[in-house]
C-alpha cells in the first residue's frame, strides 16, 4: 500500500512534465511568423538576389572611373630594334625587358552610362520590393498553416468528445439489451455510431499531422516540431464593399511596386540602348621604363623611358543594324513591362474582391454555424430523453448524434475558415507585414 501511495504521488508530480513533453512548447502566431522570417530559405534567396542587384549598380557606375592596367614586356630581337611597352608600340624591336602602364578614362558616351546606372538602380529597388513580396508570401503561408493546425486540433477534440458521448450511449444500450429492454438492432446502431466516431478521430489525427508538417515547412524548419498553439482572437467584421480594399492593395502591394520600378528601369535601359548610336569620347595615356639589359653602343637609339597620351573619338557609322535591333528589342521589353504592370493590377484587384467575398461569407457562416450547433445540441438532448423514456427510436437518436457532430464540425470550420481567409485578404491587400 505504501509503494502504491508513493507511486501515485510520483505520477501526480510528473503528470505536468509528461503533458508538457507531449504537447511541446507554446507557440503564438507572432512567434511563428518571426521564426519563418528568420529561417525561411525563400527570404534568404530573395535577399541575396537584392544584394546582387545592388552590385550591378556598381558595375554600371564603374565606367565613370579610369581603367588602369600594367604591362610587362620582354623580347629578344635583332640589334638596332626599337620598342615601347604596351599597345602603343613601334614596329622595330630590340632586346629588352620593359615595364609600362596604360590608363583609359571615359570622357563621355553621350549619356549611355548615366541611363545604365539609373536602370540598374531601379532594378535593385525592384529586387528589394520583391524581397518584401517574398516576406509576405511566407507570412501568409505561416498564418494559414497556423490556423490549419488549430482547426485540426479542434476537430480532433470534437472527435474525442464524440467518441466519449457515443461510448456512453453504447454502454447504456448494451445494458438495456442485457435486461431485455432493447433489441440487438439498437445495439448495432450504437456500435455503428461509435465506429463512425472512431473513424472521425483517425481522420482528424491524420489531418493534424499533415497540418503540423505544413506549419513546419512554412516556418522554414527542416525538422518537424510539436507545439502548443495559442488561439488567436477573431478579427473584426469586414467593410461592406471591397472598393477601399482594392485601392489600398494597388497602393501597398510590393508586386506592383516592383513592376513599376521594373517598368521605369526598362525605359531607362531603352534610352541607354538608343545612346549607342551617339559618339563616345575616351582619353588614353601610357608610360613606361626600359632598363638596360645589355651594353649598347652610344649614342642610344631610344631613351629608357617613354610617355604618351591621346584622345579617341568613336562615332558609329554602320554595324549591320546591330544598335537599331538592340534599341528596338529594349523598346518592346519596355512596352511589355507596361502590360505586365497593368495585368498585375487587374489580377490583384480581382484577387482582393474574391478574398473579400470569401472572408465575408465565412464571417456570416460563423453566426449561422453557432445557431445550428445550439439547435443540434438541443435536438440531441431531446432525442436522448425520448429514447431513455422509450418514446423514441435508436434511429432518431443516431440521427440527432450525427447532426450534432456535423454541427460541431461546421462550427469549427466556420471559425477557422474566417481566420484563414482574413489572413489571405490581408495578404492580397499588401498589409501583412
Amino acid at each position: 500500500m505504501k509503494r502504491c501511495f508513493i507511486f501515485a504521488i510520483y505520477i501526480f508530480m510528473c503528470t505536468p512534465a509528461l503533458l508538457a513533453a507531449q504537447t511541446g512548447p507554446t507557440l503564438s502566431l507572432q512567434q511563428a511568423e518571426q521564426t519563418a522570417l528568420s529561417n525561411h530559405p525563400a527570404i534568404f534567396s530573395a535577399q541575396a538576389n537584392a544584394l546582387a542587384s545592388n552590385q550591378i549598380v556598381r558595375e554600371a557606375r564603374s565606367s565613370y572611373f579610369p581603367t588602369i592596367s600594367a604591362d610587362v614586356t620582354a623580347s629578344v630581337a635583332d640589334r638596332d630594334s626599337r620598342l615601347a611597352a604596351g599597345f602603343l608600340s613601334n614596329s622595330r624591336l630590340i632586346n629588352r625587358f620593359a615595364q609600362g602602364m596604360t590608363i583609359d578614362q571615359l570622357i563621355t558616351d553621350s549619356g549611355r552610362t548615366k541611363n545604365l546606372i539609373a536602370s540598374s538602380r531601379l532594378s535593385a529597388q525592384a529586387a528589394n520590393a520583391n524581397t518584401q513580396a517574398t516576406r509576405e508570401e511566407v507570412l501568409v503561408s505561416v498564418d494559414q498553416a497556423y490556423f490549419e493546425v488549430l482547426r485540426a486540433q479542434a476537430l480532433l477534440r470534437v472527435a474525442k468528445e464524440t467518441i466519449d458521448e457515443r461510448q456512453v450511449v453504447m454502454d447504456q444500450v448494451s445494458a438495456m439489451v442485457q435486461n431485455k429492454l432493447k433489441s440487438n438492432l439498437d445495439l448495432s446502431f450504437a456500435n455503428v455510431n461509435l465506429a463512425q466516431a472512431k473513424l472521425l478521430r483517425i481522420q482528424a489525427q491524420d489531418n493534424l499531422k499533415i497540418a503540423q508538417a505544413q506549419l513546419t515547412r512554412a516556418m522554414g524548419l527542416g525538422t518537424p516540431r510539436l507545439y502548443t498553439l495559442v488561439n488567436q482572437p477573431m478579427p473584426p467584421a469586414l467593410p461592406s464593399t471591397a472598393a477601399p480594399l482594392v485601392m489600398e492593395a494597388l497602393q501597398k502591394r510590393p508586386e506592383i511596386t516592383a513592376l513599376t520600378l521594373n517598368r521605369q528601369s526598362a525605359y531607362k535601359f531603352e534610352r541607354a540602348e538608343k545612346d549607342l548610336s551617339l559618339p563616345t569620347i575616351a582619353a588614353v595615356g601610357v608610360a613606361g621604363y626600359v632598363p638596360d639589359v645589355e651594353q649598347l653602343t652610344l649614342p642610344r637609339i631610344i631613351p629608357n623611358h617613354y610617355e604618351a597620351a591621346g584622345v579617341d573619338i568613336q562615332v558609329p557609322v554602320f554595324n549591320g543594324h546591330l544598335f537599331a535591333a538592340r534599341r528596338q528589342a529594349a523598346m518592346f521589353k519596355a512596352r511589355a513591362a507596361d502590360d505586365d504592370l497593368r495585368n498585375t493590377q487587374q489580377r490583384i484587384a480581382r484577387d482582393v474582391r474574391v478574398a473579400w467575398a470569401n472572408a465575408v461569407t465565412s464571417y456570416q457562416q460563423i453566426g449561422v454555424a453557432n445557431q445550428l450547433l445550439s439547435q443540434a445540441k438541443l435536438a440531441l438532448s431531446l432525442a436522448q430523453g425520448r429514447y431513455n423514456l422509450g418514446l423514441g427510436s435508436i434511429v432518431e437518436l443516431s440521427q440527432a448524434q450525427l447532426s450534432e457532430t456535423q454541427a460541431e464540425i461546421q462550427d469549427v470550420n466556420a471559425r477557422y475558415d474566417f481566420q484563414s481567409r482574413n489572413a489571405e485578404l490581408q495578404y492580397e491587400m499588401g498589409v501583412l507585414r
